[in-house]
């Protein structure tokens, strides 16, 4: 799991493995910040965790090769992006082809990118909500796993918003960490297609 920031999405990534959720476990966390709080929380579950790159004279190159060689050591099958502000080069991202997730805070391609509630409000959206999506080169543009709608209300902000919009994120990457990881899915054009419940 790669992450920038306090974590949340990993915590409920990391409860949900712990309750059986998901048919898996997190074994390496990843920061480009070492203060994260996220790097505190995996420790505390004693979780492997790692700094890479958080110097502000580290390459992309020599982060993402750093970056590579942790993983593989790691035999890391998914990779979770979780808050992580780095954005990963096509080079990396071909190595692990359909095996590099992410969560984004709106209803994609709806507001991709940055401060995605704050697009939101001021579009005057009365829907946004939570994307799961696979990884490629561009930005919040890979395949959609799984969505979850949030309504905008009248008097929200950015903040109000992005608070309600977390617990649905949350709910929403473990059951599309699940699905991924159950396998029988396959991909047809950009759509990822699951196989009806009992025949995976």
């Amino acid at each position: 799991m790669l992450l920038s920031g306090r974590g949340s999405n990993f915590e409920a990534l990391a409860e949900a493995c712990d309750r059986g959720e998901i048919p898996g476990r997190i074994v390496l966390v990843v920061s480009d910040v070492p203060t994260a709080a996220g790097l505190e929380k995996a420790r505390a579950r004693g979780i492997s965790s790692k700094v890479i790159g958080a110097g502000p004279r580290a390459t992309r190159v020599e982060r993402e090769a750093e970056l590579a060689v942790a993983l593989a050591e790691s035999r890391v099958d998914l990779v979770c992006l979780a808050g992580f502000m780095r954005i990963l080069s096509a080079e990396f991202l071909a190595r692990w082809p359909l095996r590099i997730l992410n969560v984004h805070p709106s209803l994609l391609p709806a507001f991709p990118g940055l401060h995605a509630q704050e697009q939101a409000v001021r579009y005057g959206a009365r829907v946004s909500g939570a994307t799961v999506h696979f990884v490629d080169a561009g930005t919040d543009t890979g395949p959609i796993v799984g969505q979850a709608a949030v309504p905008v209300l009248e008097h929200d902000d950015a903040r109000s918003l992005a608070a309600r919009t977390l617990p649905v994120e949350h709910a929403l990457y473990v059951s599309s960490v699940r699905r991924v990881l159950e396998g029988g899915w396959r991909i047809s054009g950009r759509s990822v297609n699951f196989p009806a419940p009992g025949l995976a």
